[in-house]
């Protein structure tokens, strides 16, 4: 018998044919896993990132150094002066300003003195019209005690009587209490005469010294007291600068050690000055020593109240 032909065989056979070729087909296009990258990619090395420097954004202290120590301090005058009213009363006339230099004994404010110049000159009159009366009755002093003398020898050669010595003797202690009593008088006259001359001269302020009119609180037709202050005065020369150093410098900055002064107010200006007084006592809280130092030929355009940096001479 003649085996026959089967069409489900055909298809099975067929089914399994399109199997075989899709297992192929994905074996040849699945990505390779990361097991199978080459080598070559797998061993190259990375680029290099370059090491940031980190600052920290922090304040440095400058430090001194041995034998570079900087100190700070005021430019002072030797001589200044805070002038007062020395009495109460009105400001007449204002004869200085602000930055006017002064001499000596010059007038910077008068202040209103008619009323004591009136009564300095009767007072004036007083004490000579005193003095008169002491010249007088010194004179008849005088005279009395010549007669005395007289009576005296009369009495005693009983040429004159007791009554009559008496009235000269009389006549002597007369004569002395007059003499006392405007010599009194005459006293107190002079002492008027002379508090009302200290008052004509504190109407007048004057510098003490000469210098510079630093400050002015004066103005006319003002009304003080005594004590109120309406000028301030600074001389120009001597010049010395305050300063302070620590314990452990101390033995450099002794006296007459010399200095090199410098100014951030005038850049570029050197001034050569010395150590004029050193403290041998130590601040403990802050252990450092006050140091005066004097600068050396002053410039002009150094001016008291000026900031100044000192360090030891090279």
């Amino acid at each position: 018998m003649n085996a026959r032909f089967c069409p489900c065989g055909f298809h099975a056979f067929a089914a399994a044919i399109a199997t075989a070729a899709l297992l192929i087909c994905e074996a040849g296009c699945k990505p390779a896993t990361p097991n199978q990258v080459s080598a070559s990619k797998v061993m190259q090395p990375h680029a290099e990132t370059p090491a940031v420097a980190v600052v920290a954004d922090t304040p440095v202290q400058a430090q001194s150094t041995p034998g570079s120590i900087t100190a700070y301090g005021p430019l002072v005058a030797e001589q200044q002066a805070d002038l007062a009213a020395q009495r109460d009363g009105r400001i007449a006339e204002v004869a200085a300003q602000i930055g006017d230099h002064v001499r000596a004994g010059q007038m910077l404010a008068q202040m209103d003195d008619s009323m004591l110049g009136t009564q300095y000159e009767a007072q004036k009159a007083r004490v000579a019209a005193a003095r008169a009366e002491v010249r007088a009755w010194k004179a008849e002093q005088e005279s009395a005690r010549a007669d005395l003398r007289r009576a005296d020898v009369l009495l005693k050669d009983q040429i004159l009587s007791q009554e009559n010595w008496e009235v000269s003797k009389y006549k002597v202690d007369e004569t002395s209490a007059q003499v006392e009593r405007y010599e009194s008088e005459q006293a107190a006259a002079e002492a008027d005469l002379n508090a009302t001359h200290v008052a004509l001269d504190q109407s007048r302020i004057v510098a003490p010294f000469s210098g510079v009119v630093g400050r002015v609180s004066a103005r006319a037709d003002q009304q003080v007291k005594q004590g109120e202050i309406l000028f301030w005065v600074t001389a120009e020369a001597p010049l010395r600068v305050l300063f302070t150093v620590p314990e452990s410098a101390m033995r450099r900055f002794s006296v007459g050690s010399a200095l090199e002064l410098t100014t951030p107010d005038c850049p570029g200006l050197r001034q050569s000055g010395h150590v004029l007084r050193a403290s041998p006592v130590i601040d403990p809280a802050s252990a450092s020593i006050q140091v005066v130092g004097a600068v050396d030929h002053p410039s002009s355009l150094l001016k008291p109240g000026m900031s100044m940096q000192v360090r030891l001479a090279p």
